[in-house]
């Protein structure tokens, strides 16, 4: 209830700021309203999302003690777990398909280990990588062939691009840098 109270002030503050023409501040209120409106859209549907400020993004912990958050994968949604231990972002075989990487041209030549065991990946690099308002370019990843990976790892290949990221109680905090 509150959060909708918040759009409605939100709303009415831009209607404001537009009627006496400060378009500086017409920006930020509209940064503001977006931060509030992903949120409170989260919370109505239920789903795990990441709150997002211009460099800011807070993930809450999930029922399994993982970090989980949908990333953009060259403009495809993907649900990813934040994994600090996986040296590289780690896709499986059907969300390259689906990001349409060129899976055709991929040798599958690194040997990684994961918690189902030994496998081989692939180099790649994404073009694109965004969760919320961080944004990276010309990520390096690795694939795995089918079947061999259950989930998407957000590995150190991104979490090296940011600023910096945390833990705090039950929230992972990703500052992305100015």
């Amino acid at each position: 209830m509150n959060k909708v109270l918040l759009v409605l002030v939100g709303l009415l503050l831009a209607a404001g700021v537009a009627t006496y023409g400060d378009r500086g501040r017409l920006q930020e209120v509209q940064h503001a309203f977006a931060a509030i409106e992903d949120d409170v859209t989260g919370s109505i549907t239920g789903k795990a999302h990441a709150h997002a400020s211009a460099r800011e993004v807070q993930i809450g912990r999930g029922h399994g003690g993982q970090f989980a958050v949908q990333v953009q994968i060259n403009g495809v949604a993907t649900p990813m777990v934040i994994d600090t231990g996986a040296s590289s972002v780690v896709l499986t075989y059907e969300t390259a398909k689906a990001a349409g990487l060129p899976l055709e041209l991929l040798d599958y030549d690194v040997d990684l280990e994961t918690a189902s065991g030994h496998t081989k990946g692939a180099r790649l690099t994404l073009d694109h990588v965004a969760i919320g308002r961080l944004v990276e370019n010309s990520v390096p990843a690795l694939v795995v062939p089918q079947g061999q990976l259950k989930s998407n790892l957000l590995g150190m290949s991104f979490l090296d691009r940011l600023e910096s990221w945390e833990v705090r109680a039950d929230r992972l905090v990703l500052r992305g840098y100015p």
